[in-house]
Parts: structure tokens; sequence; C-alpha cells
């Protein structure tokens, strides 16, 4: 027998209208419109003009209360705290996205895989061709090290 398959919303879906949101954050519905207002929380807009909140939104006004109420931080307070999370965001998101290309880039250049090259020059000027880790070893070392004291 065949099923159809579970409809199941993902967090981004605008789904749920302000009664609904109010309720699943346990507040006022007005508290959802200043929210609104002040950028805390941006919800879809209908063609109406009506709101539509999802379930990241509904979080994201649970956690603005949270930090109001339990933490006693001011809504300006908050709203810098969300702009700094959302720029915390952006950037490790850039650094992935570079450690992506800076990957690629290796591999093109033939770095850090099994048959990469390191060069390195010996005590006399020689340059050597050495497998990662590997060290020149000279015949003889002529190396002098002074010792001191230290004056303490």
């Amino acid at each position: 027998m065949a099923t159809e398959p579970e409809f199941r919303p993902d967090d981004d879906a605008p789904i749920f209208v302000i009664s609904v949101a109010a309720a699943l954050a346990g507040m006022h519905a007005q508290t959802l419109r200043q929210y609104d207002r002040l950028g805390l929380v941006r919800p879809s807009r209908t063609r109406g003009g009506g709101r539509r909140y999802s379930g990241r939104d509904v979080a994201l006004l649970r956690e603005v209360q949270r930090l109001s109420q339990d933490e006693g931080i001011s809504l300006a307070g908050i709203q810098r705290i969300l702009a700094l999370e959302d720029q915390v965001s952006a950037l490790q998101s850039r650094v992935r996205e570079l450690r992506a290309e800076l990957d690629e880039a290796r591999a093109a250049a033939g770095y850090g895989g099994p048959g990469a090259r390191v060069f390195a020059v010996g005590p006399s000027g020689e340059v050597y061709a050495l497998r990662a880790g590997q060290r020149v070893r000279p015949e003889r070392s002529q190396a002098l090290v002074v010792w001191r004291p230290d004056p303490r």
C-alpha cells in the first residue's frame, strides 16, 4: 500500500499567523507587532500585509523573551546582540567559503597531497626537494652555540 509522503515544513516556512505565533512564543500578539516594528523579528508578509511567522521566527521570539525577562537585557541591547550574532554567522560562512577556495587552490597547485614537495636549502646554499616533514641532514655541523647563564 503506497503512503503519501508526510508534510514537514522547514524552519523557514512562513506558516503561523500572528495569533498562533504569539501563543507558541508565550506572549501577546501586540508584543510581536512591537518586535516587528523594532526589527527584532522580521516575519514574512502576505499579499494583504498579514504577518506569517516561521518556526525559526518563533524560536527567535522565545530567545528575545528569555533575554528580556530572564537576563534583564533591554530591547536595544537585544537588537545589538542579534545583529552581532548575524554578523558572526556571516563571517563564519565566509571563512568556510575561503577555506574551500584555499583547499581547491592547494589541490590545483599540488600542495598537501601524497607526493607533495617541499624545498629546503642546505648549509652551503644548495636546494633540496624533500617530502613534507623531511629535513636536510648536513654531513657535519659547523654551528657555534654561545651559552650565557641567565643574569637573574
